[in-house]
């Protein structure tokens, strides 16, 4: 027994019983979703049978199929501008301790992680209709949702680069310098092969934040350019139809394998890692 009068073996399972409702409570309603989307009723909640029409009606649901085509789209763009200024800005606020502005600087990047998307999409929105009055671009589509996105999701690389780059051991990088290596090739043989894997979970982490987003895509969207999300919440104010949960598990299925080769492919990364350095300490 311990000093407050629980076993261990208590505190185990009463630790595992609470992980498990956790994950109870988060994927229950994925499973749900999964599961009705099969569902042969139009009613969301009634059970008619096993069927796969709602799928097949995807093939010709012209809306669903322009809104997921633009959002991949915009994930994609998003996810690789995000990657670029958000190392960019890590690098910034890492590397250099001090220089003019240096507070401002982190401030703005980290502004957008704790600002309402409200506030984020009514800001954009008057600057874009401004500056569309002055010079006549970019009119609101695919370019401003892809702003708003940009603007989101470079805060959040810049987060998570920014903390691999605090654990790097600098060592590694002078000796490379010591050697002859040029800065460039620094960078290009030595710190980004080491912080690859924060980039490419980076990627992952806006590439999902764009896929799904739907306040600043409100907000910045126009004629001719609604994202899934959009449609998905315009179409549930006036009841979902089941082809929704079909193209929500679709989704789902992409963004699950993905996770999962991205995962494979960062612990290959990192067990090679491991090696390299276990075989470079024995010589």
């Amino acid at each position: 027994m311990t000093s407050r009068g629980t076993s261990p073996s208590f505190n185990r399972w009463f630790g595992r019983g609470w992980l498990a409702a956790g994950f109870v409570f988060l994927y229950l309603p994925i499973v749900a979703l999964v599961l009705y989307s099969f569902n042969d009723s139009p009613v969301p909640n009634l059970w008619r049978g096993f069927t796969l029409k709602w799928y097949a009606a995807l093939a010709t649901d012209r809306e669903i199929q322009a809104g997921l085509w633009l959002s991949l789209k915009i994930a994609f763009l998003t996810a690789c501008g995000s990657v670029v200024l958000g190392t960019m800005a890590a690098f910034a606020l890492v590397r250099y301790k001090r220089f003019s502005g240096r507070t401002l600087f982190s401030g703005m990047v980290n502004a957008p992680l704790v600002m309402p998307e409200v506030v984020v999409g009514l800001s954009l929105l008057l600057m874009l209709v401004s500056v569309q009055r002055a010079i006549g671009f970019p009119e609101r589509g695919l370019m401003t949702i892809w702003l708003g996105h940009l603007l989101l999701g470079m805060a959040y690389a810049a987060v998570v680069v920014q903390s691999r780059l605090l654990d790097l051991n600098p060592a590694l990088e002078e000796a490379a310098m010591d050697l002859g290596a040029k800065p460039s090739q620094v960078f290009w043989l030595v710190t980004l092969p080491m912080i690859s894997q924060a980039l490419m979970s980076a990627w992952l982490l806006t590439f999902t934040i764009s896929l799904d987003d739907v306040v600043l895509s409100a907000f910045l969207s126009g004629p001719g350019a609604t994202t899934l999300p959009l449609v998905i919440f315009s179409r549930a104010r006036l009841g979902l139809n089941p082809s929704v949960n079909a193209v929500a598990t679709l989704i789902v299925a992409i963004v699950a394998i993905g996770v999962l080769v991205a995962s494979y492919l960062i612990a290959r990364a990192e067990r090679k890692r491991l090696l390299d350095l276990a075989e470079a300490s024995r010589h």
